[in-house]
């Protein structure tokens, strides 16, 4: 958004998009009422080249998926190439989620008002050079990025994350404490020592997925872990005071162990997300997306 101009082009770097198009594209908005030009491989005379029958099946149900959002509106809401006008990034830029890569579907979903979109046919190049940048947590991003705008950011695509690597960070804690209970271990410390493999398990998984974008290296990580600990120690103060009580009145270590650990959960998520990887939550407002065919 540093660029001055009144127009804006997207298009992937991987030279699989025909620039020839941007001139059409653009005309399309000087003399047009469209806020919106996506080149789209599903209209007549789009394509996707020779694309792998597993890569196009991948996208169609990306795209199929994408239009719980849309609807039948825009055929090609996972384009990675079209053009739009400055302003309509301005208004939404707020309420863009940044999770995933798919920019145009996130542009699409964040709009505080209808926007008239476009469509101009073209068909995917062969990829001459470098890699794909689809990967199991690429996925994972655009699978939560869904979540967020399907529920009009009600469920935050990090807190989904978070609370998974917390089942597993669970897993991890009862493990440690049935290993420490099983070597003569008193249950307070076991505990403990089961409440730090879990925390620490917690803060590198998350650093990889939840935070990837904001992931911390070198120093940066080990700071990032000794103020995890610190302000969810406090977190960590409140499992093992409300596991001993449990363990008082159940007298059970896997059903005290988990509930200490799901009283720090929340409040653990809270605090990781403001001080340790600097994040703030943003508001979402509902859109509608109209089409304007060419």
């Amino acid at each position: 958004m540093s660029a001055n101009s009144d127009i804006v082009a997207v298009i992937d770097a991987d030279m699989q998009h025909d620039e020839r198009l941007l001139p059409q594209m653009l005309q399309i908005l000087l003399e047009t009422d469209a806020d919106v030009v996506v080149a789209s491989r599903h209209v007549e005379g789009g394509g996707f080249g020779g694309w792998k029958a597993s890569r196009q099946l991948m996208s169609d149900f990306a795209t199929w998926s994408s239009r719980i959002l849309v609807g039948d509106s825009v055929s090609d809401p996972m384009s990675g190439f079209f053009m739009t006008r400055r302003v309509v990034f301005h208004e939404s830029i707020y309420d863009l989620s940044q999770q995933g890569y798919k920019i145009l579907l996130d542009l699409l979903t964040s709009s505080p008002c209808a926007l008239r979109v476009t469509e101009v046919p073209y068909v995917f190049r062969e990829r001459h050079s470098g890699e794909s940048k689809v990967d199991s947590l690429i996925i994972l991003e655009y699978a939560f990025l869904l979540i967020e705008k399907f529920s009009r950011g009600l469920i935050p695509p990090k807190f989904v994350i978070f609370s998974f690597v917390g089942i597993l960070g669970l897993i991890v804690h009862i493990t440690a404490l049935t290993i420490m209970k099983r070597a003569g271990f008193q249950f307070i410390e076991s505990q403990i020592i089961a409440t730090i493999c879990a925390m620490t398990f917690n803060y590198v998984l998350n650093n990889f997925t939840t935070y990837r974008s904001d992931r911390l290296r070198r120093f940066r990580f080990f700071l990032g872990y000794f103020i995890f600990c610190t302000v969810c120690s406090f977190g960590a103060i409140a499992n093992i005071s409300v596991a001993n009580l449990t363990m008082t009145e159940f007298h059970s270590w896997p059903t005290a162990g988990i509930a200490g650990a799901l009283m720090s959960s929340v409040f653990n998520f809270g605090v990781a997300t403001r001080f340790v990887w600097g994040q703030r939550k943003r508001s979402a407002r509902p859109t509608i997306i109209t089409s304007a065919a060419v």
